[in-house]
C-alpha cells in the first residue's frame, strides 16, 4: 500500500480527527503521550501488555544461563537482549499493518501471562506521574528473570516522534550469582504524516555485566544511499579477558553476526527464523477488575470491529473515571502498588549503573532515576 493509498484508507469519519491531530502535532512542545490520538490509530490493548513482548523467544531467556562460561552467557544475555527488541518493535506487529499507539495504562493495571516452559510474567503500572510500567518476566526452574522499569518521554522533530526509553531491565542468573544491566534504546516513530507509522530505534544502549564483561551498542537507520534497517552494532569489552573487543553486528529484526578476536565472522543469531510461541493469559471472565484485559474488553472490541465513536466514548469514560479516583485518593505517593516495592536504584543496581557511565566515557545520558520499583518476593 502507498503513502498515498495509506490516506484513503482512513475512515471517512476519522479524517477530520487525523487532520486535526496533525495540525496540533506540527506546534506542540511538551509531552506527546498526553495528547489524545485518533482512534483508528490505536491498537486493541494496553502498554502494560507490550511487556510480554520482552519474551518474544522465552528459551532464549531460560537457556541465557546454560553457557559454560561468563563469556558465553553474556553472548546467551545479548543474543535474549536482541529477541526482545525484534518482540518489542517488529514482531508484533502483523504483516502489512502499521505500528498503533496502544492503551496508556490506568494507574495501578495489573497484567499477568505465563508460556508452556513455566516462564512467567507479572506487569504493573506503578506509578502515574510520571507513568511508570514494572513488570518481571521468570523461570524459576532454570533461575533467570529479567526485571524491568519503562518510561517513555516522547516529543516531536521534523516529520517524526521521538521516544526517550526511560528505565531499564536487569537479568538475573541466580544459578551463577550473575547480574546484567541493560540500559534502552531510543524510539524514532516515522510516518505519521502519511498514517502509516514505523519504528526505528536510534542512538546507543548499554549492558555492564556483574562478571566484568560489557557492552555498548549502536543503533542505526537506514540512509537515502546506503545503509539497512534496523542495523546494530554491539561492541564487547573485558579489561583481561578479551584483548580485542568482539563485534556483533547486524539487523536487530533479522540475521547478525560475531566476530571474536582474529578469527572470521560467524553466525549469532537470526530472528527471522523464529516462531512467537503462545503467550496463555487468563480469559477475561476469570480476571480482575484491574487487569488490562477486562479495563479495556469494550474500548478493544470496538476497535476491532472498526467502530472508532465507540471506541473514542468507552475510551473517554475509563479515562474519566480514573481522574475521578485519583482525585479522591489523594496524593498518589501513599498508594502501595500489589507486586512491586520502590527502593534506591543503588540497592538494586550495586556500582553497575557506574560502572556504564566509566566504560562508556561519560557518554552515557543517565536514563535511571533515584528510586526504581522492586519485585515483591512471595508472589
Amino acid at each position: 500500500m502507498t503513502q498515498e493509498d495509506r490516506i484513503e484508507s482512513i475512515p471517512a469519519d476519522q479524517k477530520s480527527s487525523f487532520t486535526s491531530f496533525l495540525k496540533t502535532l506540527s506546534s506542540f512542545t511538551g509531552d506527546l503521550s498526553q495528547l489524545t490520538c485518533p482512534s483508528f490509530f490505536l491498537a486493541p490493548e494496553s502498554l502494560l501488555e507490550y511487556s510480554s513482548y520482552w519474551a518474544d523467544q522465552p528459551d532464549y531467556l531460560t537457556n541465557a544461563g546454560n553457557g559454560e562460561t561468563e563469556e558465553e552467557r553474556f553472548y546467551n544475555a545479548v543474543k535474549w537482549f536482541i529477541t526482545a527488541l525484534n518482540g518489542s518493535f517488529t514482531s508484533r506487529v502483523p504483516a502489512g499493518q502499521w505500528e498503533k499507539k496502544p492503551f496508556n495504562p490506568i494507574f495501578g493495571e495489573q497484567f499477568f501471562c505465563n508460556w508452556k516452559d513455566d516462564t512467567r510474567a507479572i506487569c504493573e503500572q506503578v506509578s502515574h506521574h510520571p507513568p511508570v510500567s514494572a513488570f518481571i518476566i521468570e523461570n524459576k526452574a532454570s533461575g533467570v528473570s529479567i526485571t524491568v522499569n519503562d518510561a517513555q518521554k516522547t516529543r516531536f522533530s521534523g516529520t517524526q516522534m521521538l521516544v526517550d526509553q526511560i528505565g531499564y531491565c536487569m537479568l538475573e542468573m541466580k544459578r551463577h550469582g550473575e547480574r546484567y544491566l541493560f540500559s534502552l534504546p531510543s524510539i524514532s516513530v516515522q510516518g505519521i504524516w502519511y498514517a502509516a507509522p514505523y519504528v526505528e530505534l536510534f542512538g546507543t544502549s548499554y549492558i555492564q555485566s556483574s562478571t566484568g564483561f560489557h557492552a555498548n551498542i549502536e543503533y542505526t537507520t537506514k540512509g537515502w544511499i546506503y545503509g539497512e534497517v534496523h542495523h546494530f552494532k554491539a561492541i564487547v569489552h573485558h579489561s583481561s579477558r578479551l584483548k580485542i573487543p568482539t563485534i556483533i553486528e547486524g539487523q536487530w529484526s533479522g540475521k547478525s553476526t560475531i566476530k571474536k578476536d582474529k578469527q572470521d565472522a560467524e553466525t549469532f543469531l537470526d530472528v527471522s527464523e523464529k516462531t512467537r510461541p503462545t503467550v496463555l493469559i487468563k480469559p477475561i471472565s476469570e480476571q480482575t477488575d484491574l487487569e488490562s484485559q477486562k479495563i479495556w474488553q469494550e474500548v478493544s472490541q470496538a476497535l476491532k470491529l472498526g467502530d472508532y465513536s465507540k471506541a473514542s466514548a468507552k475510551k473517554t469514560k475509563i479515562e474519566a473515571e480514573q481522574r475521578a479516583i485519583r482525585k479522591q485518593r489523594g496524593d498518589e505517593d501513599t498508594w502501595q502498588p500489589n507486586y512491586f516495592e520502590k527502593v534506591l536504584t543503588a540497592e538494586l543496581f550495586g556500582d553497575l549503573k557506574d560502572l556504564i557511565t566509566i566504560y562508556s566515557n561519560n557518554r552515557f545520558a543517565n536514563t535511571f532515576s533515584e528510586y526504581s520499583w522492586r519485585y515483591k518476593n512471595g508472589h
